[in-house]
């Protein structure tokens, strides 16, 4: 299905699209987008066929703007009467071979697990976005990553796991729906876009790059037995011998997605002696606190998972291998920091740094943390000179960080609130 040809600019305009109802041609002209509307429409010009959904803050505007924007260009909208409703209309429209959409927030992604199972056992491809708000239970609608344990460990019921990628800035997440889209055709996957509801609701100018991935051949898609055999779409084995060899089947499609589909971005790494890992919104607080840091003489850089499952596991583990310390930084009580312990395996001490029920940490106060993990680490010695000594390199890929996007404004204190902070 074809992507309708957006409205020319003036160059230079700066548009603010969510008023106006403008989406400009890719890299035409700066506009104001709200970083919910920005995905929806990179979803739009990446050739998203269906969206199902039911209204959640902190995400409720992914489903606005596509109830305004999908029948315009004469494709499927739905609002479903629940979220239960809105994941299996999806799961029935993906397994046809369409392009689906899916949105929600915490507590209706919670809702959706069960559909997400029978999607990655059955191999229909889907993009699903969540945005984080506080919890557990209803919480509130401020940002948060409490979500991280549900959506990068599989999220529903069985051995199964689906790419989880999680944007930092609004630009990136336009990108980042055009790669979900084609990696969850490319392995018959679902596929997390897991931002949270900071980044949802900022507002942001960028030069959008919209990208339409080729649309391959879907040859395993009930879209109509005429001229051909009947096809099945599936999660059912019922002889435990089959279910075997088609759980053997996924667990080697995800190794193949290890391998290949790792993304991660650094900043100052070169010579940090201290890494912040953080992603999402706490990477761009890190990111000034990583400067301030290196103003008052500490090396500190950032590593930012892109990809949280495949988790850049081998990438960390060589830099924390000639790090004093790895500081990892949250909006919640510790969920990524376990991936992070595992990567690193004690080649440096790592020191955790979280706020919860929607509270963003100011750049001072992962200052003080990172001043803290300081005091109390040495430095490494110099690496050992010798052919094949130290930690052996793997491969990873990364991406470049992003230039252009500043930190979200956040109140700086030089008050820093007890926080919790686990040392291991």
């Amino acid at each position: 299905m074809a992507v309708d040809s957006p409205p020319s600019h003036a160059a230079g305009e700066l548009t603010v699209a969510r008023r106006a109802g403008l989406w400009p041609a890719t890299g035409s002209t700066r506009v104001l987008m709200k970083g919910n509307e920005a995905i929806a429409e990179a979803a739009i010009q990446a050739g998203c066929d269906a969206y199902f959904g039911y209204p959640i803050t902190p995400q409720a505007e992914i489903l606005e703007w596509m109830a305004r924007r999908m029948p315009e260009l004469g494709r499927v909208f739905v609002q479903a009467e629940s979220e239960l409703a809105a994941i299996n209309m999806g799961l029935g429209a993906a397994a046809t071979g369409a392009r689906v959409l899916v949105s929600s927030s915490s507590p209706g992604t919670s809702l959706m697990a069960e559909g997400m199972s029978y999607m990655a056992g059955s191999e229909v491809p889907l993009v699903f976005v969540d945005v984080m708000r506080g919890g557990p239970g209803l919480g509130s609608i401020g940002p948060a990553q409490g979500d991280y344990f549900q959506m990068v460990k599989g999220h529903g019921h069985g051995d199964y796991r689906t790419p989880v990628l999680a944007p930092s800035s609004i630009a990136e997440a336009i990108q980042l729906v055009a790669d979900a889209f084609e990696l969850a055709e490319r392995y018959r996957t679902p596929v997390v876009i897991l931002a949270d509801g900071a980044l949802g609701q900022a507002m942001e100018p960028v030069l959008p790059e919209y990208r339409m991935p080729d649309r391959p051949i879907k040859s395993w898609a009930a879209n109509g037995a005429a001229g051909r055999e009947p096809r099945v779409v599936r999660s059912l084995h019922l002889k435990p011998e089959d279910l075997e060899i088609h759980n053997d089947h996924l667990q080697a499609k995800y190794r193949e997605i290890e391998a290949a589909e790792v993304r991660w971005a650094g900043e100052m790494l070169e010579d940090a002696e201290i890494v912040v890992v953080a992603y999402g919104t706490a990477a761009r607080v890190a990111r000034t606190a990583i400067r301030r840091a290196r103003e008052a003489g500490l090396k500190a850089g950032m590593f930012r998972p892109i990809s949280l499952w495949p988790f850049p596991s081998a990438a960390l583990a060589e830099i924390a291998a000639r790090s004093r310390g790895v500081l990892v930084v949250e909006l919640s009580a510790g969920q990524m920091v376990e991936d992070v312990r595992l990567a690193v395996e004690g080649r440096a001490p790592v020191a955790f740094h979280g706020r919860t029920g929607g509270m963003v940490p100011a750049p001072d106060e992962v200052l003080g943390a990172l001043r803290r993990l300081w005091a109390v680490t040495t430095p490494k010695p110099s690496p050992d000179p010798r052919p094949g000594a130290g930690v052996p390199r793997r491969t990873a890929r990364s991406v470049p960080a992003p230039s252009t996007h500043a930190p979200l404004p956040a109140p700086e204190t030089d008050d820093e609130p007890a926080l919790q902070e686990v040392w291991r």
